[in-house]
């Protein structure tokens, strides 16, 4: 296991070199054995993947808003390896792992990398083994920023160069993956109701990265 954590730190400080043309601030949450373990579990329980170290292979990047006003917030609610007892009953019934994403955006546009985006983090039912997560400080009645969205843009692009990205999608579009390959949850009628980043934001993204040529959602 120690060896695994020393891999996440490795993986970790090797990112900085790819940060080349935006401004990235990294701010790890914490990535330790017990988050190791809780991710190897779930890419084997929810996902049905075996692996030695709790590695992705980005396909999609899913955009969320945060819900909560403040960075601090949202960095403190992940950093815990384990969800706080008692927190999100809907999830929690199926692992114990703490929600997190790759990236967190701030207000004023500022990028924070929380882990190396080749890492699993817990932020979309069925995808989290090929999803990249990028979180915004925001919500439907604290709406995101333009400084956020220019961020967006830029990170998308970042990433896009970085891996084979196929797909670019807002959170409350996952479920339409429902039946299709990429799709890897064991339990059918696991699923909860989303309704972030926001259509608008969606459609502003989009049209700034048309040229990227990335897929969104499946139609149903």
């Amino acid at each position: 296991m120690q060896k695994i954590i020393m891999f996440v730190m490795l993986n970790f400080i090797s990112a900085l070199g790819f940060s080349q043309g935006i401004k990235i601030i990294d701010k790890p949450i914490t990535y330790d054995s017990t988050r190791v373990r809780l991710s190897l579990e779930y890419l084997k329980e929810r996902h049905g993947i075996v692996q030695k170290t709790p590695t992705i292979q980005p396909k999609i990047i899913v955009l969320h808003w945060t819900a909560a006003k403040t960075f601090s917030s949202t960095f403190n609610a992940f950093n815990s390896a384990k969800l706080p007892n008692g927190d999100r009953k809907d999830i929690a019934k199926v692992s114990s792992l703490n929600t997190s994403s790759q990236y967190l955006i701030d207000r004023d546009g500022t990028i924070y990398r929380l882990m190396p985006d080749n890492y699993l983090a817990r932020h979309v039912i069925g995808l989290n083994y090929c999803a990249i997560g990028v979180e915004n400080v925001g919500s439907a009645d604290f709406p995101l920023t333009d400084a956020q969205l220019k961020a967006n843009e830029e990170l998308v692009r970042y990433l896009a160069k970085k891996y084979k990205i196929e797909y670019l999608i807002g959170h409350y579009e996952y479920t339409k993956f429902k039946g299709t390959s990429l799709w890897k949850e064991t339990n059918p009628d696991y699923q909860t109701g989303k309704n972030d980043p926001g259509v608008d934001f969606m459609q502003k993204v989009r049209a700034n990265v048309k040229d990227l040529n990335l897929k969104g959602a499946p139609a149903k």
